[in-house]
């Protein structure tokens, strides 16, 4: 092969190597995220991108391996929108967030439904309406879930256990009410953190709970009612348990729990018993047991002492350090 046959080779691959890119961006991606651009007023944070430019360079955006849009990202902006419908023509998209958009309204659109690839659906800190959606459950490669911190009303869809790689649910800060699905005690996967704090959601918790090997649960300022003991146990790995600001009802007395947990709020029920010797064993940073109906002599040991009387308060007979000695 001549010199001349190489050199006009090794030309035309930097040619085409120049004019690929250019713009590596699929035309489909980009013509979607001009529509979603548009459809949100044109919101400061995007308002760089440039239908010139290679839509993989875009703010916000982020391309897989084939050069498709994988990831949209519109977070702290004051834009005031609906989630475009359009946001489901991102065929290969795997992470989808808007977050901290306060002028975020409207409901969750069910193209979304359309996302098969998608991993994780951030929208939290918005003013978003309507139910938590049922279609989420289409979405087989789902693994977090966050809804916080906004305005969604109804029940939670007990379909969500139905997702096989769930690994994060948080649904926290909203106007939910119902119950908690039976379903929830069959996850197809033990799930990491479920998170349905300060709601409106009422009734007993199901005992298929109990089933469920949390690292955090957090049901925090609800109107939660009943037995929540199932949640406990020596054998589990879990950190986290706040069960504060409902109105269970249940005797701690023969409550184990795990020597893992580091932060225990259960403050605001209707407990009753005596607090168990074996939390002495607990390494406990957060405790909180005030404003219930326990009795007895508060077990000495561990990191019980350690908190002050606030811990303890308002309880029924509960005594001994740091409260007033038992008579």
């Amino acid at each position: 092969m001549g010199k001349t046959t190489i050199l006009l080779l090794l030309l035309f691959a930097l040619l085409l190597t120049t004019s690929l890119s250019k713009d590596l961006c699929h035309k489909d991606d980009k013509n979607t995220l001009l529509k979603i651009k548009k459809a949100m007023n044109d919101p400061y944070t995007i308002i760089s991108w440039d239908p010139k430019d290679d839509c993989c360079t875009w703010y916000s955006v982020e391309c897989g391996n084939a050069n498709r849009v994988t990831s949209l990202d519109l977070s702290d902006d004051d834009v005031s929108a609906q989630i475009p419908p359009e946001v489901g023509d991102l065929p290969y998209l795997q992470y989808l967030t808007f977050r901290k958009l306060p002028n975020l309204t409207g409901e969750i659109p069910p193209t979304i439904a359309k996302l098969k690839y998608l991993k994780s659906l951030w929208l939290s800190w918005n003013s978003l309406t309507g139910p938590v959606p049922e279609f989420l459950s289409q979405l087989k490669n789902l693994e977090y879930i966050n809804l916080s911190f906004n305005k969604l009303s109804g029940s939670i869809p007990g379909s969500l256990s139905l997702l096989p790689k769930l690994d994060f649910l948080e649904l926290s800060r909203n106007k939910l009410t119902g119950p908690i699905p039976e379903s929830f005690g069959s996850f197809k996967r033990t799930v990491y953190g479920i998170y349905l704090s300060h709601n409106q959601l009422s009734g007993s918790i199901p005992k298929s709970l109990g089933n469920i090997d949390f690292n955090t649960i957090d049901l925090s300022r609800n109107k939660l009612e009943g037995d929540a003991s199932m949640l406990f146990g020596v054998k589990k790995t879990t950190w986290h348990i706040d069960l504060s600001r409902n109105m269970f009802q249940f005797n701690i007395s023969m409550v184990k729990v795990s020597k893992t947990v580091n932060f225990l709020h259960l403050n605001h029920n209707g407990l009753t018993g005596t607090i168990p010797i074996q939390w002495t064993q607990l390494d406990l940073q957060i405790f909180n047991v005030s404003y219930n109906r326990l009795c007895g002599r508060i077990p000495q040991g561990g990191e019980l002492q350690r908190f002050d009387a606030y811990a303890y308060l308002h309880n029924k007979c509960l005594c001994g350090a740091p409260l007033q000695s038992c008579k």
